[in-house]
């Protein structure tokens, strides 16, 4: 096992909410540009405010392995 491999664990873990987030905002478009019910873009808000909240919470750890 290399000393980079649970840096490249913590970066991964960062990264997933991250793509989430991505996918969400790409939903709330769709939804406002198709007219779609407002709940759906309510749902995705919920999400990205949650993965940013997770995002945070995997940044500290890969800053309190420093």
């Amino acid at each position: 096992m290399s000393d980079k491999e649970p840096l490249n664990k913590l970066v991964h873990d960062a990264r997933a909410p991250l793509n989430r987030i991505s996918m969400n905002a790409e939903l709330i478009k769709l939804v406002l540009e198709n007219d779609m019910p407002k709940d759906k873009a309510i749902a995705a808000l919920d999400k990205i405010i949650s993965n940013c909240q997770q995002c945070s919470d995997s940044l500290q750890k890969i800053s309190d392995t420093q």
